[in-house]
């Protein structure tokens, strides 16, 4: 007998509409499902977030987006009101830009809270669908305390980074896009134009500003390499030195290689300036004393470049010896000893034991002083200032670094079009340079070598 199939009819189960229903009601108006899903505190604080947003943002946001995209469009001007001579206020294209910077940031918050309003009620739904109960206020907020306090504690400081280190960073971003320059790019007298790259193209291809940039970049690469090779092989070299064995007085000696780090920087700058000073510093005048000519210490641009190099020798050994002391107390002894048995010479216990233990440990910071010898701005300008001038520089000295002409264009020039671009091609440079370097490092592909 041939069995008949009846059609089942399946009622539309409603309780599954739960998460669709809550996300929706987010969607038109953030907390709405959050009081769908009974969860009346959560509901009421999205709510009240919305309406904070809200009220900034309506007033804001049209005009954020108008000043970025226009930079303004009208100048100050006089007018004349009632018979006088009135200035009338125009647009301040840089104001425009910077306030339109800070309400899109606002805007972006608030679309993060948005989106992760409308994920909250999904998911409190989609609980819902399975029969479980919505979470109260009190439960919510121990598991927030609980299992979620990384994130909560860490949105703190990352508002922070997002305001004050972001926003001053799109900032400077932006301008390298406009011709915001004196003398006849400075609002509120003239409104600044979005100009796209050409900043960036003057910068390579104007012989003026090539030969300039080229100039000081090739200096900044070669001194970068020299501050970074001296003081961290001359730490090297102190830091073996002191812990040889029969050295006696190991602790004074440290103490005494550290004492032109434990000095400001600044103090110990503006003191070397006064002693390598050409005409009455002490070096030169001990020199005349022995009867041996002074040199141009600061006002010929090769000794010039030499002084700044042996003065951050004083200042950056004493790091690089506590580093290197550091790690050379971390390295096995039974190692040496084993050598010793095989009979190494010293400089082979060096080459194999002790220089591959110190390059693992210290290459991570040694790219970090690359880094921050490349924008090592305290010694060029407390010592030289970038002098002695060249003339067929702009705006730069035969000393000067990337960062000091960055300076030098900003607030000696008022460049800053042409400053914010010198900064994002340092960021560039940088940051590919360091990232290349330390994911090609045994500290980076060996993170298990020293247990």
């Amino acid at each position: 007998m041939k069995q008949q199939h009846v059609p089942v009819t399946v009622k539309p189960n409603r309780e599954r509409q739960h998460r669709m229903t809550a996300a929706v009601l987010s969607v038109v108006l953030q907390g709405l499902g959050q009081l769908y899903n009974r969860q009346w505190i959560k509901g009421i604080c999205f709510l009240i977030l919305e309406g904070i947003g809200l009220a900034y943002l309506i007033p804001r946001l049209n005009q954020a987006v108008w000043g970025v995209w226009t930079l303004g469009e009208q100048t100050q001007r006089f007018v004349k009101v009632n018979g006088s001579t009135v200035l009338q206020q125009g647009d301040h294209s840089i104001f425009l830009l910077l306030n339109g910077i800070i309400v899109l940031l606002v805007f972006f918050v608030f679309l993060l809270l948005y989106i992760f309003n409308i994920r909250d009620a999904y998911l409190t739904g989609k609980l819902r669908e399975e029969g479980k109960q919505a979470t109260g206020a009190s439960a919510s907020l121990r598991y927030l305390l609980d299992k979620q306090f990384p994130y909560l504690f860490l949105s703190i400081p990352a508002l922070g980074i997002l305001f004050f280190t972001i926003m001053p960073i799109l900032f400077t971003i932006t301008l390298a896009f406009t011709n915001y320059s004196a003398p006849d790019h400075i609002p509120p007298a003239k409104l600044v134009d979005w100009v796209g790259f050409k900043t960036f193209t003057d910068l390579i291809q104007l012989k003026s500003w090539s030969h300039t940039f080229f100039g000081v970049l090739t200096w900044t690469v070669i001194w970068a390499i020299l501050a970074t090779v001296t003081t961290y092989f001359g730490g090297v070299l102190v830091a073996l030195l002191i812990e040889q064995k029969g050295i006696r007085f190991k602790k004074l000696w440290r103490t005494i290689f550290i004492l032109p780090y434990a000095i400001p920087q600044i103090i110990s700058l503006l003191l070397m300036r006064n002693l390598f000073n050409g005409q009455f510093g002490p070096i030169n005048t001990y020199m005349k004393a022995f009867g041996l000519e002074g040199l141009p210490w600061l006002t010929d641009p090769f000794w010039a470049k030499v002084t700044v190099v042996i003065v951050n020798m004083w200042i950056g050994i004493p790091v690089s010896m506590v580093l290197i002391l550091g790690v050379l107390t971390a390295i096995p002894r039974d190692l040496y000893e084993a050598a010793e048995v095989d009979g190494a010479s010293g400089f082979q216990k060096f080459r194999i034991i002790t220089l591959p233990f110190i390059m693992f440990a210290t290459t991570p910071v040694l790219i970090m002083q690359f880094a921050g010898n490349f924008n090592n701005f305290n010694v060029i300008f407390l010592l030289t200032n970038g002098n002695p001038l060249r003339g067929d520089y702009q705006y730069a000295g035969s000393t000067d670094l990337l960062v000091t002409w960055l300076y030098k264009l900003t607030l000696d020039n008022n460049k800053f079009n042409m400053a914010s671009a010198v900064g994002i091609i340092i960021f560039l440079i940088i940051a590919s340079f360091s990232i290349w370097n330390f994911r090609r490092s045994k500290s980076f592909k060996e993170e298990d070598m020293i247990q």
